[in-house]
């Protein structure tokens, strides 16, 4: 059962080395996280969200911005201390704010001490904790298999063998078909709920669990290199989704047992089938919401974001909960691909939005994508740019602004805290509307509002049966919507929530 307090939720992403510097060495820590709090809650400005997601702080081997975790109990010295982590949930709490951290679950560094003895020999007790296989005959690596970030997903090792890798060669994928991986996970788990989170954004969960032949299926010919990804896309078959891949992520909800008000929040880039699939299945829930990326993988279109809405109203119905975003630390800001021009648009679209929503550090002041920072390896898979620090004096002058797009994240943020329709209710795809328009409806037992959204060129005309001034609850700009004689005039990326009689 999902908790009451998740159901329309809004998660605040926190990428610690880049939202706040506590103490001026130009990296951000959770000293930082905490001097800033009242940004998100509690202070007379705040943006008003009910939990922070917390990016990996823990100690890590350089190569990807803490996603190589080298102890999954502990805080690396550049983001303080435990003791700073401590009084970080603790400060959340007294405002009401729940606190989320990132679990990687799915690989290492190649320094954690599990790696380091799994690699001393093939009769070490820990070899089994990774996956591992013999190069080819002819020298290649065991299969073709491909990395996410490119080449090969396999490292030949010293021990004379090659060990898998879906990301980068320094970390070194676990083999979660070993119970002993899924009980020290668990103690990872138990660790942190011990003090006080109320529970986890999983990781890449669906690279899990891998084919386990390993090898078995076409092997790179001669004349191909061997990662060559196969026709049709079919190089992630052996590596993504695969059967017991919902084994795993109940032993993760197990974990949580003893737990009710805690979540777990998985990270996917699957549409709405395979979303609902990781929530719920046969043997026993999994987890409580998954993390769905359409509409940030999509274009500016009406008619993509219809399809993404519908889909996740047919699979994701009541009781299972969406959860959505629009950018995070791995995705180019939505300001950036989408244009600063349409940045509260977008912003209406997400907060009025059944089930939780994540925002990233940022969007609510329009932050852009910064420059690569040139900090090879730090940013070998190019993801620097949405990794840009968090620009306070930008934050400072909106907050100052009643205009700003600042002061219309807060608007929203209120509207969905005080509306039982956008916190809990339906939601109802609209259909007959003119091209580039997205409409549905949020309704619960006392309340029915509408939102439009012209994601087009040109204005449009939406007939309706009440549109008197009064009705609009907000508008990205009013003199973008016009209200006359039974219709609406929305001009291009102008949008509207309207309240019922």
């Amino acid at each position: 059962m999902t908790p009451a307090w998740a159901s329309g939720a809004v998660v605040y992403q926190v990428y610690p080395r880049a939202f706040a510097d506590a103490n001026g060495d130009g990296v951000g820590d959770l000293a930082g996280a905490l001097a800033r709090l009242d940004h998100l809650a509690g202070g007379p400005d705040a943006l008003g969200v009910d939990a922070i997601w917390l990016s990996p702080f823990y100690p890590h081997g350089g190569v990807d911005g803490g996603y190589d975790v080298t102890d999954f109990t502990d805080v690396a010295p550049e983001f303080g201390s435990l003791a700073d982590l401590d009084a970080l949930v603790a400060a959340c709490h007294e405002r009401g704010v729940r606190v989320l951290l990132d679990l990687v679950t799915g690989h290492t560094s190649d320094r954690h001490p599990w790696f380091v003895e799994a690699r001393s020999g093939r009769e070490s007790p820990n070899r089994d904790w990774y996956l591992w296989a013999d190069a080819r005959p002819d020298g290649y690596p065991p299969s073709n298999w491909v990395s996410e970030f490119g080449g090969s997903a396999w490292t030949a090792d010293p021990s004379g063998q090659s060990y898998l890798h879906s990301f980068y060669p320094e970390q070194p994928d676990l083999n979660w078909r070993n119970p002993a991986v899924r009980a020290a996970m668990a103690e990872v788990m138990q660790f942190w709920l011990d003090r006080g989170v109320d529970g986890f954004r999983v990781d890449a969960i669906e690279f899990l669990i891998k084919d386990e032949r390993l090898r078995d299926n076409p092997p790179a010919g001669p004349r191909r290199e061997p990662w060559s990804p196969e026709p049709g896309g079919l190089r992630r078959r052996w590596t993504r989704n695969q059967p017991g891949l919902g084994g795993a992520l109940r032993e993760l909800r197990r974990a949580m047992d003893g737990f009710p008000d805690r979540i777990l929040l998985g990270e996917l880039y699957a549409p709405a089938p395979r979303v609902a699939a990781a929530l719920t299945g046969p043997g026993g829930p999994r987890l409580h919401a998954g993390l769905d990326h359409q509409l940030a993988k999509s274009p500016w279109d009406a008619a993509a974001f219809r399809r993404a809405l519908v889909a996740a109203e047919r699979h994701l119905a009541p009781p299972l909960l969406p959860a959505w975003a629009l950018s995070n630390h791995d995705l180019s800001r939505h300001a950036t691909r989408w244009g600063v021009d349409r940045a509260r648009a977008a912003a209406l679209v997400l907060l009025t939005l059944r089930g939780m929503v994540c925002l990233y550090q940022g969007e609510e002041v329009g932050l852009l994508d910064g420059p690569p920072s040139g900090r090879d390896p730090l940013d070998r898979a190019g993801r620097d740019g949405s990794r840009a620090p968090l620009d306070w004096a930008q934050a400072e002058g909106q907050r100052r602004d009643p205009a700003s797009l600042l002061s219309w994240y807060r608007t929203l943020l209120t509207l969905r805290r005080q509306s039982p329709a956008l916190r809990h209710g339906s939601l109802t795809v609209l259909g007959g509307l003119p091209t580039g328009v997205l409409g549905y409806e949020r309704e619960a037992a006392s309340e029915r509002l509408t939102v439009l959204v012209n994601m087009g060129a040109r204005s449009a005309r939406i007939g309706l049966v009440r549109t008197a001034p009064d009705a609009i609850v907000a508008a990205t700009d009013l003199d973008a919507v016009l209200a006359r004689r039974g219709a609406l005039q929305l001009g291009p990326n102008a949008g509207v929530i309207i309240r019922h009689a």
